[in-house]
């Protein structure tokens, strides 16, 4: 018989506990668990973040409207309550890791980029300038060593 190797899929499953990204609405930009799936497009949402300003109130979302992230809350019963789920995000620090991401940097960088003003602007164009000077004086010194 054939050796058959049955791997677990790569791709990110809507599953209960799993933390999406709100893309659209009232909320967007802000994190939420999966509470319960709905339907094969609409799921319920809970987002008790410890912050005050990025909480999410528990509302059915359609699929279209989220991002599924890397993030998954284990052991978390389906249609929780907003206390238990406060408790394992809380415990799983879903904040923290989510602010440790290269997507929320890099958005949290767009956003930076976007506020600046005139002078501000001119400042990161004089400084990265200078770093290019410096890798090509750094490039050109190998390339006269080789």
């Amino acid at each position: 018989m054939a050796d058959i190797d049955v791997k677990v899929a790569s791709w990110k499953l809507v599953e209960v506990g799993r933390v999406v990204l709100i893309r659209r609405g009232p909320f967007t930009g802000k994190l939420a668990a999966i509470v319960e799936i709905v339907d094969h497009r609409r799921v319920l949402v809970d987002g008790p973040s410890t912050e005050e300003n990025k909480t999410v109130p528990r509302h059915v979302l359609p699929l279209a409207h989220a991002t599924l992230t890397h993030f998954v809350i284990p052991k978390l019963p389906r249609a929780a309550g907003t206390g238990p789920v406060r408790k394992l995000w809380e415990k799983n620090e879903i904040d923290g890791k989510w602010a440790k991401s290269n997507y929320a940097q890099k958005t949290l960088q767009n956003e930076r980029r976007k506020n600046l003003n005139d002078f501000e602007r001119f400042k990161v164009l004089r400084l990265r300038k200078q770093a290019r000077f410096e890798v090509q004086k750094a490039h050109a010194k190998v390339r006269a060593a080789a």
